[in-house]
């Protein structure tokens, strides 16, 4: 079992979510930054998709009632166990009784743990991720919480000592490709889009990024339908900014999307911290 001491500003449970239930208006949620998880769980030898924690700028602490491997990614965060320094981006083995705590990443917002074995939290259509928007999975995690541990009966040996990863860039530049709906917009919408700098939101979270800057103009009055969104889609409200859907969307918006994210950008999108600055490039 794992004590969860303090959660931090937002600790949940994920995997790589339960994809197949748009038609039934289920987003597919699962990790922010599925980069992050997946290399989380191959440095202690589980599948990829197997269920780890999600950390949201750090702050955690963690009891370990039984001795555990685990690795940590994504963010670069300070990591301690039972006081002792111990790096990111590799195995770590926590001794029965410890005390396993997070500071504050240096950069990026979104940290992965992964367990041997990985966390046996209650699967709901398959997955153990948490919704915050549709509220489906383990609820986010509490002072007092404890998390169950699954067998690492029949899992690879641990083979890898680090995996170094790029940092991560302090204004990210995000590829993306025209969406189905850039015809609702100025034919100066795509440059604004490509050459100015935006500014993350505060008010940014799971399900999006907002972002401040230029607006981008509308070539056509109205609104849309509702219809089918995409992770990665850059959808375009009223007021003209951008937001970047990421895990937890809905499946639907009756708002215009101007551009969609490459697949690998979306993980670049899930580190963006408030306040941090960024590009778009075609």
């Amino acid at each position: 079992m794992i004590e969860v001491v303090r959660p931090g500003p937002l600790a949940t449970v994920q995997d790589l979510g339960r994809p197949g239930h748009a038609h039934l208006g289920v987003p597919r949620s699962g990790a922010a930054d599925e980069r992050g998880l997946r290399l989380a769980n191959r440095l202690v030898g589980n599948p990829e998709g197997a269920a780890g924690v999600e950390f949201t700028f750090g702050g955690a602490a963690l009891r370990f009632h039984e001795h555990a491997w685990i690795a940590v990614t994504g963010a670069p965060v300070p990591l301690c166990v039972n006081g002792r320094e111990c790096g990111t981006n590799a195995p770590c083995h926590v001794p029965e009784g410890a005390l396993v705590e997070f500071g504050t990443p240096s950069s990026g917002l979104r940290s992965y743990l992964a367990v041997r074995g990985g966390v046996e939290a209650e699967q709901v259509l398959g997955s153990r991720s948490t919704d915050l928007l549709s509220g489906l999975g383990p609820a986010p995690l509490s002072s007092g919480d404890r998390l169950a541990l699954g067998s690492s009966a029949g899992l690879v040996d641990i083979a890898v000592d680090f995996a170094p990863t790029p940092p991560l860039a302090e204004t990210p530049v995000l590829r993306i490709l025209p969406g189905p709906r850039d015809d609702w917009f100025t034919e100066d919408a795509m440059a604004t889009l490509t050459s100015a700098s935006y500014e993350v939101s505060p008010d940014s979270n799971r399900v999006g990024v907002r972002l401040n800057g230029p607006a981008l103009t509308r070539a056509r009055d109205g609104e849309l339908g509702s219809e089918g969104m995409v992770t990665g889609s850059l959808q375009v409200p009223p007021n003209g900014l951008p937001i970047i859907f990421l895990a937890d969307h809905p499946t639907t918006g009756g708002y215009p999307v101007v551009a969609v994210l490459e697949s690998s950008a979306v993980n670049d999108a899930a580190q963006l911290r408030p306040g941090q600055h960024l590009r778009f490039r075609t």
